[in-house]
């Protein structure tokens, strides 16, 4: 299958795009599903000049805030600039994107996307595991209406982390 953001021929993985309908997803390559987790290679993301014209608003949506976070390069910057969304998927978009009051336990902010430690062993109710201090947990998204709340991935499950108990990388 081919990458709707980056063109790559190769298997697909379904990513959650936060800030949208409930459960939206869009399927990317591996590559593209680690850098929009981690630290974007401005390089790899040029396909972002047609996949901001896809017909899947999560693909948009992605797009638009790889975009974001490349505008230090003046290429991102211009096609940032072309880029048009209807109003609710530019809404969706800036959901995640905008400031937010998320701050970790040392009071630095969190964004979508970071990633940050566990300082202090948590039980994770209803899943039959503690998440264990020191663990790294990638790509946490933002509860959009609860700023002491993030979610992430732990061992394998998707767990709402109180951010009183983490701290960013």
């Amino acid at each position: 299958m081919t990458c709707p953001l980056c063109s790559a021929d190769a298997d697909l993985i379904a990513i959650d795009v936060d800030g949208g309908p409930f459960g939206a997803q869009a399927e990317v390559c591996a590559l593209c599903a680690e850098q929009i987790a981690g630290e974007p290679d401005a390089n790899h993301w040029r396909g972002l000049a047609s996949a901001m014209w896809s017909e899947e608003p999560a693909v948009q949506v992605i797009a638009a805030r790889m975009l974001k976070r490349l505008s230090g390069e003046g290429w991102a910057q211009d096609l940032a600039e072309q880029l048009y969304l209807d109003d609710e998927t530019q809404a969706w978009a800036d959901n995640v994107a905008a400031a937010s009051d998320h701050k970790d336990a040392n009071g630095a902010a969190l964004a979508q996307g970071d990633t940050v430690v566990l300082i202090k062993d948590l039980p994770v109710k209803g899943a039959g595991f503690t998440a264990k201090r020191g663990t790294a947990v990638r790509g946490i998204s933002l509860v959009a209406d609860n700023p002491e709340h993030i979610e992430g991935r732990v061992e394998g499950q998707r767990i709402v982390i109180l951010t009183q108990y983490v701290k960013k990388k």
